[in-house]
């Protein structure tokens, strides 16, 4: 067994690295293209004049000019800033399920680079298959009877589910009438922010602090004849799971509203429990969470929708379905709510995540979750060792695959709260922890999820860590509250600017603009 060992000394790399902008120097170039030779220009078209006028540049963009070895030694610095705590133990990002990504499936993901959706599909057979065998492993998973990988991402499958509920209500004469969403406190965010973006007024059901879960009958007076339907997580961004879930369906189901189950934080459940046995209509899997893919920072990832039957006409086109013979794109399907993203999502996921399921198979799914509720368990009797940390919601309720703590009785007697420790574990090689979505209503809180990628060394080493960094809470706080000290980045010194518009911009040009250059 690897020996426990805290990053004594450990120093992320600090370049105090300018933008690419900053480092320009007119004239400078990193290639020079060669110029085409005289014949060619001869026998060439003046391309540019077939350009509309009104398209055509005033003036020459304003790009940076820089040396191939400046743009090498910028970003290799800012690669060097970030992966010193990402490669280390980084259990922190809470509800994310951060796991590990077997290296070759990065590999094998590099062999359809050369494939293009506006390919013949006679000519992507393969990838074709890949999509349609594993939209048969996430049936079998999750008990829907259709599926599509069309999201990018895990909001954006919600926002495609609230979609798909408006269509089926549209169909029915009903969506006039039914114009209310059903949530919960500690469901996801975007289980009530989709819901609203399509148009539906939502409701959101507080729990109760001694079960963790919402009251049954509070959601009885919720539900009308104006219900669309319920978008809920189980087990709730808490790691408690509502053992009465199904009773919640019926409820719905009664009042005419369909069922949403949002599934992101399934690593848990993995063979275990099913989505159709509790009744639901639809359910979503994070795929970067979930199938062993990287997060793609809300670009590159797959949110993978699932329906049962009565709502399969209404998902997004095309469909990848097989004929016995071939693969093919099916776009005859006239109630679907059309594209929802580009072509038919990002393959690369997909091919990633189906090759982490043929790897584990059935047994190996199931290990997954138990393996991740075993480690989720030990480390939470570690970390209530901790003075200070309590899981002071719904206390002595069992957490599935997660838990949120809370840092309140180290606030109380030293001042430091959990944006200071989140910080001051930076210090140790550890990837800052993720608190809590909004609202807080744990105060201090932090998330912790190990799912089956950690081993005890790891989890043994993260509550070490967590107990260090109490105990010089208490010795010299203003120490822990200036941290980090060891990393590549500062604490903000006026944190209130980034609510000032005319303080910061997202892009240089925004950035010139603001303080008056051209």
């Amino acid at each position: 067994m690897a020996k426990l060992k805290i990053r004594e000394n450990y120093h992320q790399a600090r370049w105090d690295e300018p933008i690419i902008y900053e480092l320009s120097t007119p004239g400078e170039r990193g290639i020079l293209v060669p110029q085409p030779d005289k014949e060619i220009k001869d026998s060439s078209e003046d391309v540019l004049s077939n350009l509309p006028e009104h398209m055509r540049r005033k003036e020459k963009p304003n790009l940076p000019e820089i040396s191939q070895k400046h743009v090498l030694a910028h970003y290799l610095h800012l690669s060097q800033e970030t992966l010193g705590s990402n490669l280390n133990n980084d259990i922190s990002q809470g509800t994310c399920t951060m796991k590990y990504n077997p290296r070759i499936n990065e590999t094998l993901a590099t062999l359809i680079h050369h494939v293009h959706p506006s390919q013949d599909e006679d000519t992507m057979q393969g990838i074709l298959g890949i999509y349609y065998k594993f939209k048969h492993f996430l049936k079998e998973i999750s008990g829907m009877d259709k599926f599509t990988l069309q999201p990018g991402g895990g909001s954006h499958a919600v926002y495609t589910a609230a979609s798909i509920m408006r269509a089926y209500h549209e169909s029915r004469g009903e969506l006039d009438q039914r114009d209310e969403i059903i949530t919960t406190i500690f469901s996801h965010p975007c289980d009530a922010a989709t819901p609203a973006t399509a148009g539906f007024k939502v409701i959101t059901l507080f729990s109760d602090d001694e079960t963790g879960v919402p009251d049954i009958e509070a959601l009885k007076e919720a539900v009308s004849e104006r219900t669309a339907g319920i978008f809920i997580t189980n087990p709730e961004d808490t790691g408690i799971y509502n053992r009465e879930i199904d009773e919640i369906v019926r409820i719905v189901h009664e009042a005419g509203g369909l069922c949403f189950y949002d599934q992101a934080n399934a690593n848990g459940m993995l063979g275990i429990a099913r989505a159709r046995e509790a009744g639901f209509d639809m359910c979503h899997f994070n795929v970067h969470k979930t199938f062993g893919t990287p997060h793609g920072c809300s670009g590159p990832g797959t949110g993978a929708l699932g329906v049962r039957d009565h709502l399969a006409s209404f998902l997004p086109i095309p469909t990848v379905e097989y004929d016995g013979n071939k693969y093919y794109l099916d776009y005859d399907r006239p109630e679907s709510i059309g594209k929802v993203r580009g072509f038919f999502g990002v393959a690369p996921v997909v091919l990633k995540a189906y090759c982490w399921v043929m790897m584990l198979g059935a047994e190996g799914l199931r290990e997954v979750a138990e393996i991740s509720v075993l480690n989720n368990n030990y480390l939470q009797k570690k970390v209530e060792e901790i003075p200070g940390v309590k899981t002071w919601y719904a206390e002595g309720r069992r957490r599935l695959e997660q838990v949120r703590y809370n840092w309140i009785g180290l606030e109380e007697e030293t001042g430091v709260g959990t944006d200071d420790v989140m910080r001051r574990i930076g210090d140790y090689g550890i990837q800052h922890y993720w608190t809590s979505h909004h609202p807080w209503v744990v105060p201090e809180p932090f998330t912790l999820e190990p799912c089956e990628t950690y081993s005890k060394t790891d989890l043994d080493e993260y509550a070490a860590v967590l107990a260090r960094i109490a105990d010089e809470a208490r010795k010299d706080p203003e120490f822990v509250k200036a941290s980090p000290h060891k990393c590549a980045s500062n604490v903000v010194a006026n944190p209130e600017e980034f609510n000032d518009p005319d303080k910061w911009a997202v892009t240089w040009r925004a950035y010139l603009r603001k303080h008056g250059k051209k």
